[in-house]
């Protein structure tokens, strides 16, 4: 049979962990970490990193596997993956391949665009300026002017991603969502992509509740720990920017604590928009698992026939 790449997706906090994991122990399979900040061993509470508990003894790939001071990008990982699921498919002909990062998962299942320019370190320091001057809004202002359909896209709290979209835009003078459509790059395996969701109101208030769980857990005292790297983009991210701004007395903790949910409301719907964008998703209820592990089964018995 070809091996079967099973991508489970969908908006944070639907409840991805805790479906995988049983659908893992239902093929014997193990599961490839796609979550752009769960790799670093620094960052667990404000990434909602499964705990050892939660994995229940399935190995999990591309969780703890770096550490904050390394630089790690999506073309690393589309490398690394690809490596790995060579060594993984000689034991096991399903690999499931979860997260909520949608580039990260499009770069193993599709490849990265080829011809993106490469970095310019003169545009990438006067964005870095101005962002360091005027905060992240302006860089936001600025890639909505360029490419209004990647600003609707984008994680807007994402410096990182920000800044390499108004740099692409600005080298080609093309919107950066026109140039990412390019072809697809084959792959030796088959890929299934299954999007879970969720009701709005129920979505938010799990994503509310998760809020208020990782306080209580102790994510100020997690962002404490990392502030002296506060300069990595893994940290310019939501959870982390609101707790900065509190420390550095910009803002109270309830009005922090209310700017994550906010902001990770927001982040969730543009992670809905973002898989939305492909037609190869086949949607579900995070409580649908039997009929999601039937699906899986019909579509591995119609490649083995195949």
């Amino acid at each position: 049979m070809t091996p079967l790449l099973v991508v489970i997706t969908g908006p944070t906090a639907v409840g991805k962990t805790q479906l995988c994991v049983k659908i893992a122990q239902h093929f014997s399979t193990e599961i490839i970490s796609a979550d752009s900040r769960q790799f670093y061993k620094e960052l667990s509470i404000g990434t909602a990193k499964p705990t050892s508990e939660e994995m229940q003894n399935i190995q999990h790939h591309f969780i703890d596997s770096h550490s904050i001071t390394e630089n790690y990008n999506v073309n690393d990982f589309e490398k690394d993956t690809l490596t790995l699921l060579g060594k993984l498919f000689q034991q096991h002909k399903i690999i499931i391949l979860t997260g909520g990062s949608g580039l990260y998962i499009d770069a193993v299942c599709e490849g990265l665009d080829e011809d993106l320019p490469g970095s310019d370190e003169k545009i990438r320091s006067e964005l870095n300026e101005i962002q360091q001057k005027y905060g992240i809004q302006i860089l936001q202002e600025k890639l909505k002017q360029l490419d209004p359909e990647f600003y609707k896209e984008i994680d807007l709290n994402n410096v990182k991603r920000l800044q390499r979209a108004i740099e692409v835009c600005l080298l080609t003078g093309k919107k950066y969502s026109d140039i990412r459509q390019g072809e697809k790059q084959n792959r030796p395996f088959k890929v299934l992509k299954i999007g879970l969701n969720r009701d709005r109101e129920e979505l938010f208030s799990r994503i509310n509740q998760r809020v208020d769980l990782m306080i209580q857990n102790g994510l100020l005292d997690e962002i404490k720990s990392v502030i002296k790297y506060r300069n990595k983009n893994a940290l310019k991210t939501v959870g982390y920017t609101e707790l900065f701004d509190f420390l550095d007395e910009k803002t109270t903790l309830e009005e922090a604590k209310g700017k994550i949910k906010v902001n990770t409301r927001r982040y969730a719907k543009r992670q809905i928009g973002w898989f939305n964008k492909s037609d190869d998703y086949r949607w579900f209820h995070p409580d649908e698992m039997d009929i999601i592990i039937s699906e899986i089964e019909r579509y591995s018995m119609k490649l083995a026939s195949d």
